[in-house]
């Protein structure tokens, strides 16, 4: 499928009612076997976005694809380790949605160097990164989200 055209991506600021929206895009059991992170509990959650949402260092915004609330994406850290992560609804896998939302994000997040981890078999996530100019800078052993166990993490780096 080709790449949504830029109008159809945009992002903005995360209000209230995208939360409940974000919480059900975390419960997928296929998107947490890919990022390698566990779903939280309601509560859990709200609590974790209430906290991102209160620290005016987090550059926090929702990403918006065809007037759908598609996912988000998220910069924090202190300058030297800033990092970025985002999270996309299944419904919008493979449609482009991640690359353009990340590539319309670093536009906003000016922290350079950016750091992202992720987990190694998530070849999907590595490809969006690789091509908004991230490069694998790095490996590390990453508690697994599913088991007691170790994973495998790439650590990748976006340069000035």
């Amino acid at each position: 499928m080709a790449a949504p055209a830029p109008s159809s991506v945009v992002l903005r600021d995360v209000a209230q009612g995208d939360l409940p929206i974000f919480f059900e895009h975390q419960r997928d059991p296929e998107s947490n076997r890919m990022a390698d992170f566990p779903a939280r509990e309601n509560n859990a959650f709200m609590s974790h976005w209430a906290e991102i949402l209160g620290d005016e260092s987090v550059t926090k915004k929702t990403i918006v694809f065809e007037g759908h609330v598609a996912g988000n994406v998220v910069g924090w850290g202190p300058p030297d380790e800033r990092a970025v992560g985002y999270w996309i609804g299944r419904e919008y896998w493979g449609r482009g949605v991640a690359t353009r939302a990340l590539s319309l994000f670093l536009d906003h997040e000016q922290a350079r160097p950016l750091y992202a981890h992720v987990a190694a078999h998530h070849a999907s996530s590595i490809r969006v990164l690789e091509k908004c100019g991230f490069t694998i800078s790095g490996r590390a052993a990453a508690p697994s989200g599913a088991r007691d166990e170790l994973d495998e993490e790439l650590v990748l780096q976006l340069r000035a």
